[in-house]
């Protein structure tokens, strides 16, 4: 969890406080429920502050992963050899001197790249270049130059994780000549030519996934135009067999500060089914990480809505005689829903459920409402999960389980039967669309820049979500590789 800061929690408290405030005096004439109210909601989010860092997410990239990162790093790596070995030195550009000094690189071709997974939490980088060299007008000769480095993933001062080299050995070796007359130039000979103390110091930008990209892990993205989202990585990644594994927690953000959350019952660590498979990557996601992002969207206000009703006042007083002697003209009816308590995510076997806790007001007038009658409503929606390039999209499905009772009312009694009849439906339908109307821009899964997810399946587990899928380097556009 992150801790609650002192200054969030007096907006926070005041602005519960005047949530509270309102909801005690819809219909009541003291204070004293108002403010026993406002008591127990304080209690309940102090305890949250209190809490440690717990992850409530995370992914495992695997031998398979890895072999791909690899892959699509080739060209990347020969772009920055190309750039660090061909371009010219100081020496080389002598004042008055006619042309370069030194022997000539003319080209650079990576012809292996490969990443392993070793011991002691340790990346195993290992590259091979062939570097065509003239060593004068009618001569030139083929150099391979071999790197093995030892990588670390460490997460900084700054929260980011980053890849630092602990080892690094260059070897150079003259693989032909044209120069047949002469032996073959002594590795010293051959080292003067390139300067691979530059490339072991900066070992770790020949990889696809700079340490730039891999900060892009970390980045603050939209959930609601009013609150943001941003995945923390909570200790440096552990690499094993199985592959590499972050756990991360999730923090929602309103004005750059993060939302105090609900307490995760039971810590969350990554599946041991995460770990197995053929796909690049297994993104893990807690029940707590859902029930998190509706409380935090609920909080924001995502969810408030003001429901248009196909009944008048004329017609309800049809049924209930009272509203007649309240209103005298025929006006629409309209509903207002707040939450009375958070949602809350289920997950069993092959299913999610979210379960609603709502407050439903009816009354008459849009800028000025007037309710007549407050109705408790709970309710429990099937969700569908899916994912589309780097966003899990979110519907609510289908209305599994809805109840309504009556929570006060101006025009008397009201069995649960006829409340259901006059409203069910079109809270029903109407709670529906509009969720997903919210829903339907998705969230943000942990990625890094640059890359999307492929070959998804979404695969709902008791407690938990698991997402394996390929990834796939996005293309070039206008000389910018197309963010992810």
């Amino acid at each position: 969890m992150i801790l609650l800061q002192a200054p969030l929690l007096l907006i926070y408290l005041q602005e519960v406080f005047k949530a509270e405030l309102s909801f005690s005096t819809f219909k009541s004439s003291g204070t004293s429920t108002g403010k026993i109210c406002t008591l127990g909601t304080v209690l309940s989010i102090l305890a949250p502050a209190l809490a440690t860092k717990s992850p409530d997410c995370g992914g495992i990239l695997s031998p398979s992963g890895l072999s791909y990162l690899a892959e699509v790093s080739k060209q990347h790596a020969e772009t920055i050899l190309v750039q660090d070995l061909m371009a010219p030195r100081v020496s080389d550009l002598l004042l008055g001197s006619p042309k370069p000094i030194r022997k000539q690189i003319d080209s650079v071709k990576v012809v292996d790249l490969s990443l392993s997974l070793m011991p002691d939490d340790r990346l195993r980088l290992s590259i091979d270049a062939d570097l065509r060299i003239t060593t004068s007008p009618s001569t030139s000769k083929v150099v391979r130059l071999s790197i093995l480095a030892d990588l670390h993933v460490e997460r900084n001062p700054e929260g980011n994780l980053e890849l630092t080299a602990s080892a690094c050995k260059p070897i150079m070796e003259e693989m032909q000549s044209t120069e047949e007359t002469e032996s073959k130039s002594p590795s010293l000979e051959v080292d003067k030519e390139v300067d691979i103390n530059k490339i072991c110091l900066e070992v770790s930008k020949l990889l696809i996934l700079p340490n730039e990209r891999l900060a892009s892990l970390t980045a603050q993205f939209p959930v609601t135009p009013s609150c943001q989202l941003q995945y923390l990585p909570l200790a440096a990644p552990m690499i094993s067999e199985q592959g590499i594994t972050v756990s991360l927690q999730t923090a929602f953000l309103v004005a750059g500060m993060a939302l105090p959350l609900p307490i995760s019952p039971t810590p969350f660590t990554m599946p041991e089914a995460a770990s197995t498979g053929p796909s690049h990557l297994t993104l893990a996601l807690s029940e707590h990480y859902y029930t998190s992002l509706f409380f935090a969207m609920e909080r924001v206000g995502a969810f408030n809505m003001t429901i248009s009703s196909p009944l008048t006042t004329a017609t309800m007083a049809q049924k209930i005689t009272q509203i007649g002697s309240l209103f005298q003209e025929d006006l629409p009816v309209m509903l207002t829903v707040m939450f009375r308590s958070s949602p809350r995510v289920a997950l069993e076997e092959g299913k999610a459920t979210l379960k609603l806790f709502l407050t439903v007001h009816a009354g008459v007038g849009s800028s000025a409402f007037q309710n007549f009658l407050s109705m408790s409503v709970d309710m429990s929606a099937g969700l569908l999960l899916s994912v589309t390039d780097v966003k899990m999209m979110i519907s609510a499905a289908v209305i599994e389980d809805m109840e309504l009772s009556l929570a006060a009312s101006d025009v008397g009694p009201m069995p649960a039967a006829l409340l259901e009849k006059l409203f069910l439906s079109t809270i029903r339908e109407e709670m529906l669309a509009q969720m997903n109307a919210v829903l339907s821009e998705g969230i943000y899964l942990p990625h890094v820049s640059n890359f999307i997810y492929t070959d998804v399946n979404v695969i709902i587990h008791k407690d938990y979500v698991l997402i394996p899928c390929n990834l796939k380097l996005q293309p070039k556009t206008g000389g910018k590789i197309m963010v992810g």
